[in-house]
């Protein structure tokens, strides 16, 4: 992957949580990691993820993965 193109995924794990009026602290208690692993991923500092953590959060807050991972735009 070029350099440039770090950082460009985003977590919009923020967003779905304020639409469920859950908080961070409940998800990981539902999907069984840490608040900090959850933080790390809300924050965009995760290199990566788990596809069973990815999916449990997906069932948890009832979205797909394109909801919760977006690509951003080259700047």
């Amino acid at each position: 992957m070029p350099v440039d193109d770090d950082g460009r995924v985003h977590c919009r794990l923020d967003e779905l949580l304020a639409e469920r009026g859950m908080t961070l602290a409940r998800l990981a208690e539902l999907v069984g990691v840490t608040v900090v692993n959850l933080s790390v991923l809300k924050n965009d500092r995760a290199r990566a993820i788990r596809f069973s953590t990815l999916t449990a959060i997906c069932d948890v807050l009832d979205c797909e993965v394109g909801e919760l991972l977006v690509v951003r735009p080259r700047s």
